[in-house]
């Protein structure tokens, strides 16, 4: 077994492993260190693709940003996890057939899987020196999968969207700014004059 062979099955077994990990944690904060440890692994294999701008934006972009903000929220939450626990029970025979359902389609998506016969040919037709795998990557988003590069941002956009909803909390006994209502007060009414006399307070 050569160098690059172990170092493939090395990433590729943390990365499963850890991606396994993510969803059997009790412990969020666990399951988003395991998370991280999958982002990792998962740039180490784009590296042995020969894609380290993939690689460097999913380790800056991914374990930097997203993960740590994960992170963050998880241990600054105030979860109830018998709560979690109980409508995990509650879910269970749900995201078990949808769990089996998803295993068929990876089943038959590896079943009918065959390989070009010029596979070989058509891997060395582009040669790393021809064109960087930025310009490369940027090429395919931007021109050939636009439309869908585009609705994978209109998702994310949603996303947002409704985190925001969900953890949006109205307090009364909070002050809060209101620009119209400072921009539309009356200046005779905001300032008052008052004439002290020496020797006199307000």
């Amino acid at each position: 077994m050569t160098v690059f062979s172990f170092a493939f099955y090395m990433f590729a077994v943390t990365t499963v492993a850890s991606g396994l990990m993510v969803t059997l944690s009790r412990n969020p904060v666990h399951s988003v260190l395991w998370l991280i440890l999958a982002f990792l692994s998962t740039s180490g294999l784009f590296v042995m693709l020969g894609a380290e701008f993939v690689a460097m934006l999913l380790v800056i972009v991914y374990v930097g940003a997203v993960a740590v903000l994960f992170l963050f929220v998880v241990m600054m939450l105030d979860i109830d996890f018998a709560a979690l626990k109980g409508e995990l029970a509650r879910y269970m025979p749900l995201g078990l057939l949808i769990g089996v359902v998803l295993l068929m389609q990876v089943a038959i998506g590896v079943g009918v899987w065959d390989a070009a016969e010029n596979r070989d040919a058509l891997r060395q037709a582009v040669t790393p020196t021809e064109i960087e795998n930025t310009r490369a990557l940027g090429m395919i988003l931007y021109d050939k999968y636009f439309l869908l590069f585009q609705l994978a941002g209109l998702v994310l956009l949603v996303a947002m969207i409704g985190a925001i909803l969900l953890t949006l909390r109205h307090r009364k006994d909070v002050k809060r700014q209101n620009v119209l209502q400072q921009m539309w007060r009356d200046p005779a009414k905001a300032m008052e004059l008052k004439d002290v006399k020496p020797g006199q307070g307000l």
